[in-house]
């Protein structure tokens, strides 16, 4: 499994790493608008396990969790989701991000056994700091599958180093100390964040929040390994309802166009 990880970050651009929240608008509407990020161009796909009190999301978001909750999402759905996912799309990356609740329940090893059997390739818990990796990441590893770890802004040179020990399939990083989809970070804390990163690790480094239009998927592409987009996804999720596949289909092609030029002009 962790092949597709490896394999979805190319030399020669950046990925696209897009976010919908499973079961938003209904469990039955997830599918399509999954097809719609791959059709689009996207090179990894995180779902997102809704989740009462989703402490690191902003309103988008947040919204979008409670759609799914007053749609009866349960984890066998979202299992269900990435089962069918993984049916259709072989060699696409999917990752679980979400909470520890969800996650842990059950006892890890039932988490990582479910998510091997789905064909999940890697998770993002938020809330599970680095230093109690012992709560999930012993057990996702045993099944082949990698513990995404989140850096941020104010993840020093003391700290990043437990922040990798153990960590698989790419990192991610946080570009502002803030919640999602609110803002983004200057350029030039971006590039600095990510020269910094990549010195301590041989991991993709993939940036996220607050990434919206192609010209700024474009401008982190020349310079990450990876760009994240979540909550504008999300924004026409929310928009169109279950007629969202289209509309998110076209967003992804504009993002995935504009990333795959990015390096072009870099080099022109």
């Amino acid at each position: 499994m962790s092949a597709r990880l490896a394999n979805a970050f190319p030399a020669d651009r950046a990925a696209l790493v897009c976010f919908v929240t499973a079961g938003d608008p209904t469990p039955a509407a997830t599918p399509a608008i999954l097809d719609a990020l791959v059709e689009g161009g996207a090179d990894v796909i995180e779902l997102g396990m809704p989740f009462t009190d989703p402490m690191a999301d902003g309103p988008a978001i947040q919204a979008a969790n409670l759609r799914s909750l007053a749609a009866g999402t349960k984890t066998a759905d979202i299992l269900a989701i990435a089962t069918d996912f993984r049916s259709r799309h072989p060699n696409v990356p999917l990752v679980l991000m979400g909470y520890a609740n969800p996650m842990t329940r059950r006892g890890p090893e039932w988490f990582a056994e479910a998510c091997a059997s789905a064909g999940v390739d890697g998770v993002i818990c938020v809330d599970i700091p680095a230093e109690e990796d012992a709560a999930l990441g012993p057990a996702l590893r045993a099944k082949g599958i990698a513990p995404i770890r989140l850096a941020t802004p104010t993840t020093d040179a003391a700290r990043l180093p437990a922040v990798l020990k153990g960590a698989g399939g790419f990192l991610y990083y946080v570009s502002v100390a803030g919640i999602t989809g609110k803002q983004q970070a200057a350029q030039a804390s971006i590039e600095e964040a990510v020269t910094r990163l990549k010195a301590s690790t041989d991991l993709p480094v993939a940036v996220g929040f607050g990434v919206r239009t192609p010209q700024q998927a474009a401008a982190i592409a020349r310079v990450a390994d990876g760009v994240v987009v979540g909550s504008a996804i999300v924004d026409i999720v929310a928009q169109h309802g279950s007629d969202a596949a289209a509309p998110v289909r076209d967003y992804i092609r504009s993002l995935s166009t504009a990333i795959a030029a990015a390096r072009q002009t870099t080099n022109a």
